[in-house]
């Protein structure tokens, strides 16, 4: 006795819409996710030899230009209003920490300078982003 052929079907039908939905989700991933805001002016932080890695915070972040141009939170900010910004901020954060971009060309006593106004502001650690030397 033989076996009826089974029916072959036409699967063409089915994927399309499964395409559309991967395609549709696609857009939308691309659309509402960002990686990380552009920073304010360009840095070029030191090199060290440790390879801590750690992801850049999305807050609290610290940009010092080689220019002694400053950037608070992405938005561009002078010494005096540092202060006042980095003071309200620190009060709704716990623990009071912030991070620091700075230039490798940026001269020593203007980093120091830098910090010490963090300091006075409340900030109780500050942490220094650096590039992996190559």
């Amino acid at each position: 006795m033989r076996l009826p052929e089974p029916e072959r079907r036409e699967f063409g039908e089915n994927v399309i819409p499964l395409i559309n939905i991967v395609f549709l989700l696609l857009i939308f991933f691309m659309l509402a996710g960002t990686l990380a805001p552009p920073d304010a002016f360009d840095v070029d932080p030191p090199e060290t030899r440790e390879a801590r890695m750690e992801d850049e915070p999305e807050e609290g972040l610290i940009l010092l230009s080689a220019d002694g141009e400053l950037a608070f939170e992405g938005e561009e900010i002078t010494f005096s209003e540092l202060a006042q910004a980095v003071a309200s901020r620190l009060q709704d954060d716990e623990p009071p920490g912030l991070t620091l971009k700075a230039d490798s060309a940026v001269p020593a006593s203007l980093l120091l300078d830098l910090m010490d106004v963090l300091r006075e502001a409340g900030a109780e650690s500050i942490m220094l982003l650096t590039t992996p030397e190559s």
